[in-house]
């Protein structure tokens, strides 16, 4: 039986969960909401970065990743970040799209699944 590791837990989510050599994010938002994407992309990736160095991991590692934009009109900024920030030769799957986020000042959602060593 594989144990479950949670991470950052509180009584509706855990900001990761680890079972095996796989660690899966919960959502990760910028902590400034009234940043502009360019900002929130940069802050919701590091936030990612700690949440994979908590569980063991680092974005080297990761397997996939999904994206929800409030406007797709931020997609060519997100990915000037995104593209800068991801491991060359390393690159995950990926998806993004435009979702209404739950609050309506955040401009970015990153989900990620990522391999243990």
């Amino acid at each position: 039986m594989l144990d479950i590791i949670r991470i950052d837990q509180n009584a509706r989510r855990s900001r990761a969960t680890v079972v095996g050599d796989l660690v899966f994010l919960a959502g990760q938002v910028a902590d400034d909401k009234n940043g502009d994407i360019t900002q929130q992309t940069r802050e919701a990736l590091a936030k990612v970065d700690n949440m994979l160095a908590r569980a063991g991991t680092d974005k080297s590692r990761l397997i996939s990743v999904q994206i929800w934009l409030k406007s797709m009109e931020d997609f060519e900024a997100m990915n000037a970040i995104y593209d800068a920030w991801v491991v060359p030769g390393n690159a995950p799957t990926r998806a993004c799209s435009k979702a209404d986020l739950a609050d309506p000042a955040y401009r970015i959602e990153v989900i990620a699944l990522a391999a243990r060593p």
